[in-house]
């Protein structure tokens, strides 16, 4: 956890309560020699004063247990935290047992009793066994106040997202209501389309992030390790972020290496880095500011650092920033919207390349620098690598085909198959398997795009009736549907489908694969 700390000096000491001033300077001189922190006090009182600083044990002689002595530790010791449960060793006289002795053992649970005289390796011991106990309670400490932060974190995380989420939900409602209401003609209507597609692409924007992060996090992400070059990766990251730099109206000053560096990555993942921390840049950094970035040889090393002259960061934020759930408050992220997960995103993926992610800012208002170390390759990319596979951008010709729409969301197969017949297929429409199923017996269907998550049949099982049907060896099925996990993938590619894509549609990649 991310604040989880070390006990402090105060917190290992043994407050020594001996009979006499001779007996306290001898166990404090054994427990010394021993390696241990002891403080003698001149009385119970000043014990549970210093008991409030910190303490990892208690040495007590029967001696000084007079009955007002024991109610002022009783009181103290009651007032210990949950996780904590402070070790006492008594030092008792020989002989018979004593009433303060028994007092003792009746009040408080974690009580010693080391009989006098004793070899000074029995109290060495026993101490060293307090104090080990006493280091189990220091990390159960951690452990909850590190559940308690986390649950905070996932509390605010959850506030956050539930808010971002809305944003794009409101102008989509409006820009819905526009269009029913006005009826506008075509030309007129083009704005309210855009602003829909801009506000949907922001919303998979936000549900993608997090699923990398699962992915990521649970250790379900491959990378596809190749030599990159590092020089192509920067200029496709710069290419992602250009539309929010030059919205904010941001120069953006890049300072290449002046030289090739190579490193052995996934050119995807380096771009998807580069490009979330010039994102991040850009919307923590107030419109017309300057964002940098400079690339550079060191050592085995290629160092890559994006710089902004933004809001800056507090001390205490320098380490934790790229922590899960971390929110960093203040104007700028509130204006400029997002999940906070970017950066849990850089420093997985970067770390997963072998790297290192640090932050660095001289403090609130005074901008801030992140620095990307990966080690360098001595191998050199084919010719031609570029971070993202080239796009065709020919439209696409009338799609001359019979399409089998299935899903239990009436909208969505029906807004799918409308677009497809606007593309010049035939479609038919189902809501269940069995319904698939006999439009499938009663048509010829050459494409078949299929949600999985239905009730009763589900998209695999009726993937497998199609396959298994006369001719099902020919069809193209398509899994369109929100599962993506690795498992998802495995158990929709078994069930016989030859493609695989999320929601939302990806209409590209849609018509690339028709």
């Amino acid at each position: 956890m991310s604040n989880s700390r070390t006990p402090s000096p105060l917190e290992q000491r043994v407050l020594l309560r001996a009979a006499t001033t001779r007996d306290a300077q001898m166990a404090s001189a054994v427990l010394e020699r021993a390696e241990f922190l002891p403080h003698a006090c001149e009385s119970v009182a000043d014990l549970v004063h210093e008991l409030e600083r910190g303490a990892g044990a208690l040495l007590l002689a029967e001696e000084v247990m007079g009955a007002d002595e024991m109610a002022a530790l009783t009181a103290a010791l009651g007032q210990q935290p949950p996780w904590s449960d402070l070790p006492m060793l008594v030092l008792a006289r020989q002989g018979a047992n004593s009433r303060a002795i028994a007092h003792v053992m009746e009040e408080f649970v974690n009580v010693t009793v080391i009989e006098r005289p004793m070899r000074v390796a029995a109290l060495v011991s026993a101490v060293r066994t307090a104090l080990r106990a006493r280091r189990r309670q220091y990390e159960m400490r951690n452990l909850l106040e590190g559940l308690r932060e986390a649950d905070q974190r996932k509390t605010e995380f959850l506030a956050t997202l539930a808010h971002e989420l809305r944003n794009p939900l409101a102008p989509l409602g409006t820009a819905l209501a526009l269009l029913t209401r006005k009826k506008p003609p075509a030309e007129e209507a083009v704005k309210y389309y855009e602003l829909m597609a801009r506000q949907v692409e922001h919303m998979v924007r936000l549900v993608n992030d997090l699923m990398e992060v699962s992915r990521i996090t649970r250790g379900k992400i491959e990378l596809h390790r190749a030599p990159v070059l590092l020089d192509a990766v920067i200029d496709d990251a710069v290419e992602f972020s250009r539309p929010l730099l030059e919205r904010a109206g941001h120069r953006l000053d890049i300072e290449p290496a002046g030289e090739p560096l190579v490193v052995s990555g996934d050119a995807v993942r380096l771009t998807q880095v580069f490009s979330n921390l010039l994102n991040n840049a850009a919307k923590y950094t107030p419109p017309g500011g300057r964002i940098g970035l400079t690339a550079r040889h060191e050592g085995a090393q290629a160092v890559i650092a994006v710089s902004d002259t933004g809001t800056g960061l507090a001390p205490e934020m320098l380490k934790s920033i790229f922590d899960m759930f971390v929110q960093v408050s203040g104007t700028a992220r509130d204006a400029q919207g997002g999940l906070g997960i970017g950066l849990t995103l850089v420093r997985s993926l970067v770390e997963l390349h072998g790297g290192s992610v640090e932050a660095a800012s001289e403090g609130l208002d005074r901008g801030a620098t992140f620095t990307v170390r990966l080690p360098l390759s001595k191998s050199m990319p084919a010719a031609g690598r570029r971070a993202r596979g080239s796009q065709d951008n020919n439209h696409a010709s009338a799609l001359e085909a019979t399409v089998l729409v299935v899903d239990d969301n009436r909208d969505a197969a029906d807004s799918l198959a409308e677009l497809l017949g606007s593309m010049g297929a035939s479609t038919l429409v189902a809501y269940g398997g069995e319904e698939a199923l006999t439009l499938s017996r009663d048509h010829a269907v050459d494409i078949a795009v299929l949600d999985i998550g239905m009730p009763g049949m589900d998209g695999c099982d009726l993937a497998r009736h199609l396959r298994a049907a006369p001719g099902g060896g020919q069809l193209k099925l398509i899994a369109l549907t929100g599962w993506g996990q690795r498992g998802d993938r495995e158990r929709i590619a078994a069930a016989g489908f030859d493609h695989h894509l999320l929601k939302p549609l990806n209409l590209p990649e849609f018509m690339g694969l028709l």
